[in-house]
Formats: C-alpha cells, structure tokens, sequence
C-alpha cells in the first residue's frame, strides 16, 4: 500500500470517470451510493501493508503485511496484538523473504501459504501454529498469494479454489546466448481450479479473461538481459470469487455479469448487472496513458532500487501483485504478472552474501536490468471504461459479492454489493484512501495509509440506525 501503489489504482478509476462527466449510460436503474458506516476501530500498531485479513470467532482477526512480512493477531476492536509469523527466530523464521498468503481453512483455523519453504501454516483461532502442511501443487504456490489474482478460498466440499497462472514458460536459449531469447506470446485466459488437499485431483472451475502484455528480451552490453513490454493498462477482464455458501462467482467483464459454479460444476448465469458506464473521449484517453506512465515510472525505478540491492544468487523480478523482492505491482492494470527468476547454482532458494535461512541476499547489484516501459497508442484503448480491473472482487460473509468498479464519488471507490441470486442490491461508497483487505460479521476490514504509516480500520457495512 505504498503511495505510489495507492496513486496509480487511483489514477486507474478515476480518470475513466471524472474525464467523461455527463456521459454515463445505464440501462436500469441504479441503487444510490451510500456511504459506508462510520469507523469504530483503528489500531494503533503500524503495519508495513494490509494485505489480507481473516475473521476468527469473538472479534479476534489475523492480518497478513505482505510488506512487512508478518501475520499479526488482533485482538477484538483492534487493541493488543501478537505477532504470529515473522522473518525472527521467535517465530522460528515462520514468514520467509517473500509475500505469503493467508487463507480462510476449517472452523476457525487459518492457512499461511509461505512459497519460499512450500509449506502452509496451520494457524488456530487463538494464533497459534499447529501443524504444517504442504502446499499441494509446489509450481503455483505463488497463487496462493491473493491479492489481483483473486482471493483463493475453500468450497462447500473443503477443495481449495484459486487462480492457477498463466501457462507461460520462457525456455533458456540455445548455449545461453541470450541474443536468441525468445519470448513466447502471452495468453490472455487462466483457469480457475480447484484440488482436493488429501486425494490432489484438481478440477477446472472456469477461464478468466486477463490482461495481455507483449514482451521482448533482448542481450545487454555486459551480458545481462533486458525486458521491453508494451501495456495496455486499460483492458476488460474477468475475476472471482469463493461465495460463503462455497460456490465460485465468475465475474465477467464484458457483460458484467456473474456465473455461478456450484461443487459439482453446473454453471447458473445471472442476468447483466445495472452499470453507468463511462464513455472515454480522445483527450481523456490520452491524459489517462500519460498519468498512468507517470505512475508506472515510479514504480520501475523503486524496482529497479530493490533490483540492485539484492544478490546474484535468487533474485526475482515480479510485474504484478504479491511477488517477491523487486516486484513492481502492476494489481490495478488487470492482473498482469510476469516474474523473470535469476538463480544461482545453490538450488532453488539460493544464497548471497548476507542471506540466511531465505532471506533476501544483499550481496552486489544483479545483471538484470528493468527498462522503462511502453504502453500503447490512447486510441487502442477501449472506448467505455471497463466496470472493473483485476482483484477487484471480494465476497463477504453473508453470500453477497462486492465488486470495486471504475467509478469514484468524492476519490473514494465505489463497490456495487450483488445478492446471492446476481441482483444488484447496493452500492457502497468507501472512504478515500482506503482498501477493503476483509470482513467480518457486519463489518469491513480496510488498510489506510495515515502521516505515520499503514493501519487498519474496522467499520460497519451499514450505519446504525438513529
């Protein structure tokens, strides 16, 4: 939740809506924007980020700071806290180098799915470990992750759901010369699966439509490899979600409807959902491409920053949410993540001078260079602003969908509420600045950026009645 990060989504939502004022269509009538009720806790403890947070009986909730790489304890109204994983020996090193993921399990347990030891933690309800499991399918532990790429949960039948990613493989060149790296086209649909944690069978829910980049890779001067790519940041996708009831809610984006996928596989459609979507003129398209270069730069250059901080033995470099070190988050573009693994010849977690037991290597500047980054002419993008970008999807404790759309009111995002049978029930104007990491009975969990740093706010759906 870095300022720059914050200031990109913002530009993503808002310039589609406030650039073409009095050019909304609807074809039905739309629930007015509510704001959602007053805050009634905020911690006092800072985070480095508010990536997730999982509910547990009698108030106490779990926060995973992907940034701060930790899982914290809460305890009810956001008082004491404990940390439950970290990076220290106290923990036993329980958080590794790299973002993990936190997951809803059985009852009131919980999931932290560490990529680095392919491992999940099973926390209790009172944060404490309990046993240790192993991630089923090790090559997708990162989209366990959450963030853009969905939030993975279980359904009715305890199979765990998630975003599979992309099938997308850079084969080495020829002898290593990197004059012949090639880099394959990029798709542009992942599955959404779903494994059994006991038998392994895995069963594909549905595909999503994501973003598409074109990437080349080209030989530097002293042997390096350079990445060029050309974005469009503003594409139609499609995203998910794991209802309470256990279904899985397709959310599509050029319909802008939900499908539901019950635990045996039968898909049930809803009928399009009210939207005032937002035609986009010349000039806005332009002054959206030129912002959001601006913003992207940022980015670059604090992953270049982080690039050249770590070692030569395992260093990663993420475009997109919840990767490791050097990851340029590109979450509000649609999803987009392309990850390049420089390792050494010390395995797969490699060392560095200055790394131990995973942690991030801090020996000399890498060879891998970040250039700056292309995107495409104004004119090719879309000329109505899609309803939604990646990750924007999030279901709540009782069977409803929320969807952050591309609409703002007041620079704070509007999510339109979906019941269970895909109507449209409410629209729910969050303050600004901040993002919904969860829910708990009748209330929201949000990250916030405040002078000191990054808390977290609790609030009600709904306002108390007077």
């Amino acid at each position: 939740m870095s300022t720059a990060r914050n200031s990109l989504a913002l530009i993503l939502v808002a310039l589609a809506a406030t650039g073409a004022a009095g050019q909304q269509t609807a074809s039905t009538a739309l629930p007015p924007i509510r704001p959602l009720g007053k805050a009634t806790a905020t911690s006092t403890d800072l985070m480095g980020a508010v990536s997730q947070v999982r509910a547990l009986p009698g108030g106490r909730i779990l926060v995973n700071d992907n940034l701060g790489r930790k899982v914290v304890l809460f305890e009810p109204g956001l008082s004491a806290s404990k940390v439950v994983a970290d990076t220290t020996s106290a923990t036993a090193n329980a958080y590794s180098s790299r973002a993990g993921g936190l997951i809803a399990y059985k009852g009131d347990s919980t999931l932290f799915v560490d990529p680095i030891s392919l491992a999940m933690l099973v926390i209790d309800g009172k944060g404490n470990v309990t046993r240790v499991i192993s991630v089923p399918r090790p090559n997708e532990a990162n989209a366990l992750i959450g963030g853009p790429n969905g939030t993975p949960g279980f359904d009715a039948q305890g199979r765990l759901v998630y975003r599979a990613p992309p099938n997308f493989r850079i084969v080495p060149p020829p002898g290593g010369d990197m004059s012949k790296m090639q880099i394959p086209q990029m798709p542009d649909s992942v599955a959404v699966v779903r494994i059994a944690l006991d038998t392994r069978v895995v069963d594909t829910v549905a595909f999503l439509k994501i973003a598409k980049t074109n990437m080349t890779v080209t030989q530097t001067p002293n042997g390096g490899m350079s990445v060029t790519s050309t974005i469009n940041p503003m594409q139609v996708v499609d995203d998910w979600a794991v209802t309470a009831d256990g279904r899985v809610a397709v959310v599509r984006g050029q319909e802008y409807k939900i499908e539901w996928v019950d635990g045996k596989g039968a898909i049930a459609a809803s009928n399009k959902i009210p939207f005032a979507w937002r035609r986009l003129d010349d000039s806005t398209k332009t002054a959206f491409i030129d912002s959001t270069k601006a913003a992207m730069e940022t980015l670059r250059q604090q992953a270049v920053t982080r690039a050249q901080a770590g070692g030569a033995g395992n260093m990663p470099i993420a475009f997109g949410p919840g990767g490791a070190g050097g990851a340029m988050d590109m979450g509000a573009m649609g999803g987009m993540r392309i990850e390049i693994n420089m390792r050494g010849g010390d395995g797969p977690r490699g060392a560095a001078p200055g790394a131990s037991n995973g942690a991030p290597p801090t020996g000399g500047p890498t060879n891998i260079q970040i250039p700056p980054l292309n995107f495409v002419n104004p004119s090719e993008l879309p000329d109505y602003a899609p309803p939604f970008t990646a990750g924007a999807v999030r279901a709540d404790l009782d069977g409803n969908v929320w969807i952050r759309t591309s609409n703002v009111y007041g620079g704070g995002s509007v999510y339109d509420i979906v019941n269970a049978k895909g109507e449209l029930t409410d629209r729910v104007l969050l303050p600004t600045g901040r993002v919904i990491a969860g829910f708990g009975p009748g209330v929201v969990y949000m990250g916030f950026r405040d002078g000191a740093g990054v808390r977290i706010e609790m609030a009600p759906i709904r306002s108390a009645t007077p």
